[in-house]
């Protein structure tokens, strides 16, 4: 045999071999092949579950749009979102008709134009289920292309949004809430004064373009704490929104009633002619607030003292138009109340000077400035010192003496009146207790009491803790009231005086004549003196009207077992005259000024009798 043929049957085994483990090999492949597929499955359907999983929990559904069937394919969120059955294929129309009529143009305009520039789009919208309820849709969608560049689907995800919408209105509902807090006033919902400083500015931006001027009302209330005080803060409270809802029917829409706190409101009239429409508006203003209002089956009737100032002539800005406003207010209060005022520039001197005194007025009480001078009242028969009355006098460490006619107003206007009062009344009480422990005679020790202080709700609880913390004899007190106080708290005087009286407390009717009192008020309360005004008492021997007025008083007093006084003597025909009447009692500088402790007890030892007989 040939070598060729011998190795035949060599190769055809090696051939054999190589098939078999080529064979070996490709079903090692194929397996390993359908086990990358198994795995790839696997994977594939873990993470559509996934996605799925994830897509339903944040309610985002998957669609796909055929265009040229014009059909729909959604997945199970999507039907849960629209609420609809499942169903293949989905109709558009079906779609269509579940979106809110008035968002549809808009959402289909999107789909349009995804298509048309073959790109992508965004769209919200509502739609309506089957119940009538509407949803939120948020919608995201992007065109798919064939080989040839030419549209064929869109396909997009669409979320319900509708808790984030809730959310959205909620939030933007309260932040709408808060910032109304944060610029109107809590209990008259009136615009406060940040909200009336803007608007201010603003008109005084826009007055110069327009040709206009703005006008500024401060006004301040007559009265109120004293209602405050006798029915309570509530009543107050509903007092001061009647006033509110009185003042805005008082100006135009685009005007501004502004509440500052307190019984203080501003009134902005934001375009005005000329500076008599402001005042047109302040008498209107005045007219209003007067009239009754009806609180819890009460008509109360209070006033408004009313202060103006005018762009560009009174200031420039916002803070300046409100001071002086406010400033001008005072100088209504000054001339009477109930009344408006405009602003000039010699207020502004007034106002410092005010200002400066009510600051000082503050410290006086700590810095122990304050002073009692005493004045005697005399006896116009036996000439006798039967009493005396309590002067405030106040020495500033830099202004020395500054008379009571300018500091009282401040100090009652401010409210200070009340501690200023109590120390005054403890004072006398202590020194009156002083005189009598040193063997001096004193009949009575007379202390005026303003309004604010007989007004005040503890006003009988300070007059007996002071009797009793000093050690007076009740009986040698006189509290004297004007005729104004008792009529201003004609309600509840009657019994603030017969508490007084049964406590052995004598009562006087100071300025008597000079207020609006009448015989059945004078009658009704608990009277023990009156004090005629000495501006009737200066001219009885010169007027013959005040000489009849005199002598009506000294005659109505005698009848009605009142002691009578005579205020402001000083001159000996005045003292005649009185005597021939038969006045009980006198004072004035004819008998001698108001003095200092030492000095008025130097009085008391020595008498002045001989200035009577």
């Amino acid at each position: 045999m040939s070598e060729p043929n011998a190795r035949l049957p060599e190769l055809h085994k090696l051939n054999a071999e190589l098939e078999d483990r080529v064979a070996e090999r490709t079903r090692a492949l194929e397996e390993q092949s359908v086990v990358l597929a198994q795995q790839t499955e696997s994977k594939l359907r873990s993470l559509t579950e996934r996605l799925s999983l994830a897509t339903a929990v944040a309610k985002v559904g998957v669609w796909d749009w055929d265009l040229a069937s014009n059909t729909l394919t959604w997945d199970a969120t999507m039907f849960a979102i629209y609420g609809f059955p499942p169903m293949v294929p989905m109709p558009y129309e079906k779609w269509s008709a579940a979106v809110y009529r008035e968002d549809l143009p808009a959402v289909e305009a999107t789909l349009r134009r995804v298509i048309e520039e073959k790109g992508q789009g965004f769209a919200e919208f509502r739609i309506a289920l089957a119940d009538g309820a509407l949803r939120n849709v948020s919608a995201a969608e992007r065109a798919v292309l064939d080989e040839h560049g030419k549209v064929i689907r869109v396909i997009g995800v669409n979320m319900d949004v509708t808790e984030r919408k809730e959310a959205e209105k909620s939030l933007l509902s309260n932040a709408a809430h808060m910032t109304h807090a944060a610029q109107h006033d809590f209990l008259t919902g009136l615009p406060n004064r940040m909200l009336l400083n803007d608007r201010l500015s603003q008109a005084i931006a826009l007055a110069p373009r327009h040709m206009k001027n703005v006008a500024v009302l401060f006004l301040d209330l007559d009265g109120f704490k004293h209602i405050n005080d006798s029915l309570g803060h509530p009543i107050g409270d509903k007092l001061l929104q009647s006033i509110g809802k009185c003042l805005v029917d008082c100006v135009r829409g685009s005007d501004t009633v502004s509440r500052q706190g307190g019984d203080e409101f501003v009134v902005l009239l934001s375009e005005v002619e000329q500076p008599e429409d402001a005042a047109i508006t302040a008498r209107r203003i005045l007219q209003a607030v007067e009239k009754a209002h009806s609180i819890n089956q009460h008509d109360l009737r209070i006033t408004t003292s009313i202060g103006v100032s005018v762009y560009p002539d009174d200031g420039l800005d916002a803070e300046t138009l409100i001071k002086n406003a406010d400033t001008a207010m005072y100088q209504a209060k000054e001339n009477g109340r109930h009344s408006f005022q405009f602003f000039k520039p010699a207020m502004n001197v007034r106002a410092v000077e005010r200002q400066f005194i009510e600051e000082s007025l503050r410290r006086a009480l700590e810095r122990q400035e304050f002073a009692l001078h005493y004045q005697p009242i005399i006896n116009l028969s036996t000439g006798e010192i039967t009493g005396a009355e309590a002067l405030l006098r106040w020495t500033h460490p830099v202004r020395g003496l500054i008379p009571p006619i300018q500091f009282i107003p401040v100090a009652e206007d401010s409210g200070l009146i009340l501690q200023i009062g109590n120390w005054v009344l403890r004072e006398a009480c202590r020194q009156s207790r002083a005189w009598k422990d040193a063997g001096l005679l004193l009949g009575s020790m007379a202390v005026n009491i303003s309004a604010m202080e007989f007004g005040n709700q503890n006003f009988l609880a300070g007059v007996f803790a002071a009797i009793k913390d000093t050690g007076m004899d009740p009986r040698s007190l006189e509290l004297e009231l004007t005729e104004s106080v008792l009529m201003k708290h004609a309600e509840s005087a009657a019994t603030v005086l017969q508490a007084l009286r049964g406590q052995g407390v004598q009562l006087a009717i100071d300025d008597f004549g000079t207020g609006y009192s009448s015989l059945s008020y004078l009658r009704k309360f608990p009277i023990d003196i009156l004090k005629i005004d000495q501006s009737f008492v200066r001219q009885i021997t010169t007027a013959p009207d005040d000489a009849t007025i005199v002598t009506a008083v000294i005659s109505m007093g005698r009848s009605l077992n009142l002691r009578v006084v005579a205020e402001g003597v000083e001159r000996q025909e005045e003292m005649v005259f009185l005597q021939a009447r038969q006045c009980d009692e006198a004072q004035g500088y004819y008998f001698g000024r108001p003095a200092p402790p030492q000095q008025f007890a130097k009085l008391l030892e020595t008498g002045i009798s001989e200035k009577v007989h």
